[in-house]
Order: C-alpha cells, then sequence, then structure tokens
C-alpha cells in the first residue's frame, strides 16, 4: 500500500494547478528522445509523488546513458540495497497516479513519440464499462496498448485499465527496471481469467488482446495475421451484459520491427516471448532500454460496437461462443486488410 505520507503529498499535488505538479523539463525530454532514457523518466516521475528509498538515484540514472553503464547501474543499487531486490509493498491502483502518470509522462509520448490517433471517433460510445478488444503486435512494451488508454481517456475521460501479462507484474527484470509494482499502480490487470472478470463485474473498461500472447510473439513476418482469439472476453461480454468495442490498430507492428521470437531462449528467462532482432545488440549495451519502442504512427480505427448477447450465458456451448469470437477475427481481419491497401 502506498503510505500515507505519499498519498497525502501525490493528493495535494494533484488538486493543485497543473503548474504544481511533474514539470516535464529539457532533462525529460532528453531521456525521450534518448531511448535508454526512458527509464529514467518513469521512475523520476514515479519519486516525485512517491517516497521511494529503494529507487534509483542519480547516479545510477547517469551509468544507464552510458554503453554497458546500466550493469554498474545495477551492481551500485544492489549494493546500496544490501544485496537485496528492491521491497515491493506498493500494490494497489490508484487512479490519481494513474491520472498524473497519463497526463504529464504518457501524454507526451503519445503524442509527439507514437503520433496516436484515433479514426472512426463516430463509433465510440459515450459511457461504458466496455470490453475493448484490439489486434496486438510489436514485440515491445506494450505501447500499442497504453496509447490507445491515453487517447480513450482523453477522448472519454474515462478510467481505462489494461489487461497485462503476468509477466509485466512479478518478472525479476520488471521489479528491478520499474518502481515498486508499477503495473498495478498504473491500473495493470493481470491476463488471467479471475483477474480479468473481477475488474469486468466491476464494470471497468477493460483494453483486451483477444490473440492473447500470441499476438506479439508471431513476430514481423506474420505482423498483419491476426492470431486465433480467446473466447474468455465473450464470455464475460454476455456474463455481465458488457458491450465489446473493436478496435484495429495501424503501426503497433513496427515499435520492434524485423524480430522473431527466440523460443528455446525466451522459455530459459522466463518471459513471454523474447524478440531477436537488430535491435538487440543495442538492448545488450543499453539494458534500460527494455521499455523503449521504435518511433512510429499508431492509428486507432474504432469499429461499431458489439452488443453484449441477451441470451443466457449459460445456455450456449463453447462451440458457439467459440464461432462468436473467430467471426470478429474475421471481421477485424478483413478491416486489418483494407487498411493495408489503403496505405
Amino acid at each position: 500500500m502506498i503510505n500515507q505520507h505519499s498519498e497525502n503529498l501525490l493528493n495535494t499535488q494533484l488538486e493543485n494547478a497543473p503548474g504544481e505538479g511533474y514539470i516535464f523539463s529539457w532533462f525529460d525530454w532528453f531521456c525521450l528522445w534518448y531511448p535508454p532514457g526512458w527509464l529514467i523518466l518513469f521512475n523520476r516521475h514515479w519519486q516525485h509523488y512517491h517516497t521511494d528509498s529503494d529507487g534509483w538515484n542519480w547516479l545510477e540514472y547517469g551509468l544507464f546513458l552510458i554503453p554497458g553503464g546500466f550493469y554498474l547501474a545495477l551492481l551500485s543499487r544492489w549494493l546500496r540495497l544490501g544485496f537485496r531486490s528492491p521491497r515491493t509493498e506498493v500494490s494497489e491502483f490508484d487512479p490519481k497516479y494513474q491520472q498524473a502518470f497519463r497526463k504529464e509522462v504518457l501524454g507526451p509520448i503519445v503524442k509527439y513519440y507514437f503520433r496516436g490517433e484515433l479514426q472512426q471517433v463516430e463509433n465510440l460510445p459515450q459511457t461504458g464499462p466496455l470490453i475493448v478488444a484490439m489486434n496486438h503486435a510489436g514485440m515491445s512494451f506494450p505501447w500499442d496498448f497504453l496509447a490507445l488508454g491515453y487517447l480513450l481517456s482523453e477522448a472519454r475521460g474515462w478510467g481505462v485499465q489494461l489487461l497485462a501479462n503476468p509477466a509485466l507484474f512479478e518478472h525479476p527484470w520488471m521489479i528491478w527496471w520499474l518502481p515498486p509494482k508499477w503495473s498495478q499502480v498504473l491500473g495493470g490487470v493481470r491476463a488471467e481469467l479471475d483477474d480479468f472478470e473481477a475488474a469486468t463485474a466491476q464494470g471497468k473498461t477493460v483494453l483486451y488482446a483477444p490473440e492473447g500472447i500470441r499476438g506479439p510473439m508471431k513476430g514481423w513476418r506474420r505482423r498483419y495475421q491476426l492470431e486465433k482469439f480467446d473466447v474468455s472476453f465473450m464470455k464475460l461480454s454476455d456474463r455481465y451484459q458488457i458491450p465489446i468495442l473493436p478496435v484495429v490498430c495501424i503501426g503497433s507492428e513496427s515499435l520492434h520491427p524485423w524480430a522473431v521470437n527466440f523460443k528455446k531462449l525466451q522459455r530459459l528467462v522466463k518471459l513471454p516471448f523474447l524478440p531477436i532482432s537488430p535491435l538487440m545488440l543495442a538492448l545488450i549495451l543499453f539494458p534500460s532500454m527494455g521499455v523503449w519502442a521504435m518511433r512510429t504512427r499508431l492509428h486507432y480505427f474504432i469499429q461499431p460496437l458489439e452488443p453484449a448477447q441477451l441470451h443466457n450465458h449459460s445456455n450456449k456451448g463453447h462451440k458457439v461462443i467459440y464461432r462468436q469470437a473467430q467471426q470478429l477475427r474475421e471481421k477485424l481481419q478483413i478491416k486489418i486488410n483494407q487498411l493495408l491497401r489503403g496505405i
């Protein structure tokens, strides 16, 4: 849990004028345009609102920026913490911090780096809750979903939460890279059925990748080909009478281009996927680039709302629900093909 002092500080800063919150300085702009600096940007923003004695310090930030320096920074932090991992007490979703991060950090990234845009906004409903289902690619940190969450929040004022692979919550790399339980605090929902159902039952707008981890795993060669859809989102849409908003993203495939998944090494390091590409040499020299992605244009095409089925889900067999999910997949694949022909 966030300690009381940090929570009071955050509430005070968010209620005051915007200029009294986190100011995006020249150094932050430098971090945005210098790939190894993205990790500095996220941690600096966190430390502005939270007391985090276990976090990175300025000496270590400086080491991030030179080839191989991250390894020295990691050693420095490990020694400074007394040969242990960082504490991970903070774990609850904090909508106030999500709002601050969205406006002060995510906004500049989405607007000026990924140049995200919503298209066919007339299909966007005025109110939630919704299950937002989108194609997923890129083999990188899930910037396609984070950018969509930001744009939906700006367009409708929704508090949007992202369904994410459990590795984004608990993998040792994430624990060292990012602040304690960063994904949970920003509203991440573990991609497990119980957590997904709990978020849906509470009436939240959840971003969902029907392809699951198969989406980013398909790599560069099959980047425009949708994989088989999971059926859990159809079941929960029916059970809780929450409509599905399909979205097609064009541009996410370029977040990490020319990548293939190295399955044997991926299983060895226990990651959901491990992209191998020409960029891997840069990642070896600058491991802080693990949360970075290539500059691209993220265009989101909002599709007509798929209303929740009005029939009792208990009367439907698995084959019926599976067929519904694959029919939606076929519709989105046709839309992707049409959009690509128009590029």
